[in-house]
């Protein structure tokens, strides 16, 4: 395998070249999901840190990365929208898998945005994108920034939306290196490792969610329906945390 120094200038990967990101891509494809998340630890620059939604199979990730790196970052970017579920949810991961858990939120309550911005998720799309913007993707970024995060990884798999069906395993993302060890498990390959390591799903599994972020943009799968319809209200396949820019 060939591999170079990174020219790392603070926490960008500044002089990467397009060949070499794609050779590596080419290698990590024939690696399983804990030899990527090895790499990346090997290869990649550090800070590390993990990205968490808490979702319904969030539990993959979390178990997956503090079995090798036990004490790795966790950083919950929270709406102060999540169900309650969600949040009796993450308590239960924290203390099962002794989680260095980072919580981030917006500069502005979510009281103050309705009396200023109104109900913005169900007025239109650019609206929604603002939403988002302001809730998940500064928040994630400032979060990164304190911590001084090079390299993120992240439980994002290539069936969940169409964005996602051309990610590859590793990419440079808002001038970081950000690793997707399991982006080409199916449902399957998720349900066995859960239960190969008596991991639960999500509480609101078992109500027909296949993903689970604010109370007020996710929806239960229900029949013609595929997952990616199940949040934002159909306006909208991804919040902007796993596209480049600011994902306005």
């Amino acid at each position: 395998m060939i591999m170079t120094n990174l020219a790392v200038n603070n926490r960008f990967p500044a002089s990467l070249p397009e060949t070499l990101l794609l050779q590596w891509n080419q290698q990590l494809e024939q690696k399983s999901a804990v030899e990527r998340v090895e790499w990346a630890l090997e290869h990649l620059p550090a800070q590390f840190a993990l990205t968490s939604s808490f979702g319904i199979q969030s539990a993959v990730m979390l178990h997956m990365m503090t079995q090798i790196q036990p004490d790795i970052p966790v950083i919950l970017t929270d709406t102060g929208y999540l169900f309650e579920e969600t949040y009796r949810f993450i308590d239960e991961l924290t203390e099962r898998f002794n989680l260095n858990l980072h919580v981030v939120r917006a500069d502005i309550s979510p009281a103050w945005q309705r009396a200023r911005y109104g109900e913005q998720w169900q007025q239109d799309e650019k609206a929604l994108k603002e939403y988002n913007l302001r809730n998940k993707v500064e928040p994630l970024e400032r979060g990164l920034e304190q911590l001084n995060v090079n390299t993120w990884f992240s439980g994002v798999r290539r069936s969940q939306t169409d964005h996602r069906k051309s990610l590859s395993v590793l990419q440079v993302i808002r001038g970081r290196f950000k690793v997707h060890p399991i982006i080409d498990w199916n449902n399957k390959q998720v349900h066995e490792y859960l239960a190969a390591n008596n991991l639960p799903y999500h509480p609101l599994w078992e109500q027909g969610y296949v993903s689970v972020g604010d109370k007020h943009s996710s929806l239960p799968l229900s029949a013609q329906m595929e997952e990616q319809d199940t949040r934002f209200n159909g306006m909208q396949r991804e919040c902007g945390l796993h596209i480049d820019g600011d994902g306005i």
